[in-house]
């Protein structure tokens, strides 16, 4: 039972730059995949990025070049670092966690356990 809780969310305007973050209760981080999930109103589920327990990271052609995923194990933190943001990345940002060793693909967000209560991220024009 894995908490995430995650802060960092705004407004911001167009081109402008947020970083959300996700600190995690996790005893052993260093061996958690860490994935981001965006969800706009009337929308579907959306991945974003993630970054597994060995620092891999995985990015949308959407985001790919703008956003980066990174962790901090010694602080127990995920990170999205979200530059050059544009209207259409206005949604509710979600971390995700699953343990290495579980049925894991990075980009699916059914195969992640644990999950953070979401912040609100808009980008105005």
């Amino acid at each position: 039972q894995v908490q995430l809780v995650e802060s960092g969310g705004g407004l911001v305007q167009a081109g402008g730059s947020l970083r959300v973050s996700c600190a995690t209760s996790a005893r052993t981080f260093s061996t958690i995949n860490m994935g981001w999930f965006r969800q706009a109103p009337g929308k579907e589920r959306e991945f974003v990025a993630a970054i597994s327990w060995s620092s891999t990271t995985y990015y949308a052609d959407s985001v790919k070049g703008r956003f980066t995923t990174s962790r901090d194990n010694a602080k127990n933190t995920a990170y999205l670092q979200m530059n050059s943001l544009k209207p259409e990345d206005t949604a509710v940002y979600y971390c995700a966690a699953v343990y290495y060793g579980s049925p894991y693909y990075y980009a699916d967000w059914n195969k992640y356990t644990y999950w953070g209560q979401g912040t609100q991220v808009t980008v105005s024009s």
